[in-house]
C-alpha cells in the first residue's frame, strides 16, 4: 500500500468520523453507510493482496539467504533456529522475541540484537530472549556479550547442546582452549543435537588445529566430514592439518576433495583456492 493510498483512506475515514460526530440527517444516513462499507471493502481488499504479497516476499527472503551463504565463509555457526514459540502476554515480549527471530534469520543481526534487548527488558530472564540474543551478539562478533547470554541458557538448560558449541566456539575465538574443549566435548557426550555434534567435532579440530596438535585435528576433521559431508569447511582445514603437519601431497588431494564435492560453496572455492596457490610454489596461510 502506498503512503498515497493509506493517506486517502485515511482522509476518507476523517471524513466520515467528522460527519458522524456533527450528527447526520435521515436523508444523509443511508449514503454515509454505503460510504462506510465501500471504504471497509477497499481496506480488507488491500490487506488481503498485501498478505498475498508477504507470503511472496519470504521467498525473497530464502533466495537471499541462499545467496549469502554462497558469498561468505565464515566458520560461525550458521543460525538456523526453528521459529521460536511463544505466548501471547500483556507485556508484549513475544512480539519483540519474534522480531528478534525474524531478523537473526534474515542476517539483520544487529536489529535482532536491539529485539531481543527489549524482549528482556519486558520479561527478564527468559532463556529463549537470552539464547537468541546470545547468537544476535556471537554474529556480530560481541563475544564476551554472547558468552554471557549462553552461560545463563547453560545454568536453565545444561543439555542445550547448541548453546553449548556456541560457547564452544566462542571459547575459541578467544583462544580459551581449555574451556572450549570442555563445552565441545560435553556437546558430543550429550549427543542430543546432530547439528551440535557436527559442529562441535569441526571445532574441536579447529581448537587442536590451534595449538598445533595437527594429528588431533585431523582426526576432528575426519569425524566432521564422516558426519556431514556437505560441511565443506572441514575439507578446507583438514587440508591444512595435513600441510602443517608436513603431509603437503596428503593436504593437496583434500583440497581437491573438497573443491570437488561443492565447486559453487565458498569453501569448495577456497580449497580451489589453495590447490592453485601450492601448485605454485605458493604457502597456504596458517590462519583461516
Amino acid at each position: 500500500m502506498s503512503d498515497e493510498t493509506l493517506a486517502s483512506y485515511k482522509a476518507k475515514y476523517a471524513s466520515i468520523d467528522q460527519r458522524l460526530d456533527a450528527g447526520l440527517s435521515d436523508a444523509e444516513r443511508p449514503a454515509v453507510k454505503t460510504e462506510i462499507v465501500t471504504l471497509f471493502k477497499s481496506v480488507e481488499q488491500q490487506l488481503a493482496e498485501l498478505s498475498v504479497l508477504r507470503d511472496e516476499i519470504k521467498s525473497l527472503v530464502d533466495k537471499w539467504k541462499a545467496q549469502q551463504v554462497a558469498s561468505a565463509a565464515n566458520l560461525a555457526p550458521q543460525f538456523t533456529g526453528e521459529k521460536p514459540v511463544v505466548h501471547a502476554d500483556h507485556i508484549g515480549a513475544s512480539t519483540f522475541i519474534e522480531k528478534g527471530w525474524s531478523r537473526l534469520s534474515l542476517g539483520d543481526h544487529e536489529g535482532a540484537e536491539q529485539a531481543l534487548l527489549k524482549a528482556i527488558e519486558l520479561s527478564p530472564g527468559d532463556p529463549q530472549s537470552e539464547a537468541l540474543l546470545g547468537w544476535a551478539q556471537m554474529l556480530q562478533e560481541k563475544y564476551d556479550d554472547a558468552l554471557m547470554n549462553f552461560q545463563k541458557v547453560l545454568v536453565r538448560e545444561p543439555a542445550n547442546s547448541l548453546a553449548r558449541i556456541n560457547v564452544g566456539y566462542i571459547c575459541l575465538k578467544k583462544k580459551i582452549f581449555g574451556e572450549a574443549i570442555e563445552h565441545l566435548s560435553k556437546a558430543i557426550r550429550l549427543d542430543n543435537d546432530r547439528k551440535a555434534s557436527l559442529y562441535a567435532h569441526f571445532y574441536l579440530g579447529l581448537v587442536y588445529f590451534e595449538r598445533e596438535m595437527y594429528e588431533d585435528a585431523q582426526t576432528f576433521f575426519r569425524k566432521t566430514l564422516g558426519l556431514g559431508p556437505n560441511l565443506i569447511e572441514a575439507y578446507y582445514e583438514l587440508g591444512r592439518a595435513h600441510w602443517f603437519n608436513d603431509e603437503r601431497e596428503q593436504g593437496l588431494e583434500v583440497w581437491k576433495q573438497g573443491l570437488a564435492a561443492n565447486k559453487f560453496n565458498p569453501w569448495g572455492k577456497k580449497c580451489g583456492e589453495m590447490v592453485r596457490l601450492v601448485e605454485g610454489g605458493g604457502e597456504p596461510p596458517r590462519e583461516t
